[in-house]
């Protein structure tokens, strides 16, 4: 079977996995707002979220084994595209006109960096110098944008660089592994998985960090600099190559520019909530999550496209993080 539709079945379903874990565990977080973890963790359907995150994890990094970093990276956007239906579903309402034109632009967006980006699947990984010089060189980055700043958009994209430096890790780990001309445990394939969960780990505290400030502008920034960091890494480092030449990138920063416009106009959009029925007394806090937002219970993607659950806050109308 041809790699690149492997990569993007498999993508397809880690996102609809992640998106279903998401909206699952944002629900039940706001329905238990105040009777502590401990009870949370006592219900079985959190647990079977937590199983589907893990399966979602599991079916991204096979698909960074069949896809290349440019084509995999961007369709992390579908798990924003999969959370609106199954929130609003969720949620007892409909999906709004600014969901759809959200998900109808990035949906076109990702179909043309499909065209541009299909490939072969991966082969050439980073050498040991190259991951430890490219961990090097995010952090001393993430640490320029960070350091002093306020929590907002310069964390939100310090944790977009972390997880997409996470996924490019997360190919080698797995290209690597999987070669049976080297030992699965080579020093090569140790030192970077430690790296993978250094920035996994790193991504996930900085997503939590930006999401102070707000939810739409951070959230569009780290769903944005995630593929872009990834993408980077594999021009640059691993040999892989867009389609059509000069053709070829202009359709994939075209394709690029409308799904990061989707992107954009799906985590700023703020769907009204569902009317609750007459005489059925107070609505549930659960009733007007927002489906966009369940995703952030996600971390930055790849093997890491995984933030913190964020609840609702009683009576601020917005999400905010622990």
């Amino acid at each position: 079977m041809n790699p690149t539709l492997v990569a993007v079945v498999l993508s397809l379903f880690s996102s609809v996995a992640y998106a279903s874990a998401a909206v699952a565990q944002e629900r039940l977080a706001a329905r238990s707002a105040g009777s502590g973890t401990l009870r949370l963790l006592a219900r079985g359907a959190w647990w079977w979220s937590v199983a589907l995150n893990a399966s979602a994890a599991l079916l991204h990094v096979a698909a960074l084994r069949y896809g290349t970093l440019t084509l995999v990276q961007p369709l992390g956007a579908l798990t924003l595209v999969a959370a609106v239906p199954l929130g609003a579903r969720a949620a007892g309402r409909r999906v709004s006109a600014v969901e759809w034109r959200g998900t109808a632009l990035t949906l076109t967006g990702l179909a043309a960096l499909l065209v541009a980006a299909s490939g072969s699947a991966p082969e050439k990984t980073l050498s040991l110098p190259q991951a430890l010089a490219v961990a090097g060189t995010t952090a001393a980055v993430i640490g320029a944008l960070t350091r002093g700043a306020r929590p907002g958009l310069r964390h939100a994209t310090g944790s977009g660089f972390a997880s997409g430096v996470a996924s490019a890790l997360t190919q080698t780990v797995t290209v690597a592994a999987t070669d049976r001309s080297d030992s699965p445990l080579s020093a090569q394939v140790v030192v970077v998985a430690l790296l993978v969960a250094a920035f996994a780990a790193g991504g996930l505290l900085l997503s939590q960090t930006a999401y102070q400030g707000g939810l739409g502008a951070p959230l569009a920034v780290v769903t944005l600099a995630n593929p872009l960091a990834a993408a980077a890494i594999g021009l640059s480092l691993l040999g892989e190559r867009l389609q059509g030449g000069a053709a070829g990138l202009l359709l994939a920063f075209g394709g690029a520019s409308i799904a990061a416009w989707g992107v954009v106009t799906l985590s700023r959009s703020t769907p009204e909530p569902a009317a609750a029925p007459t005489g059925t007394g107070p609505k549930s806090p659960a009733d007007d999550d927002h489906p966009v937002a369940a995703v952030l219970a996600l971390g930055a993607h790849g093997a890491a496209y995984e933030p913190p659950l964020l609840p609702r806050q009683n009576g601020s109308g917005r999400l905010t993080p622990r």
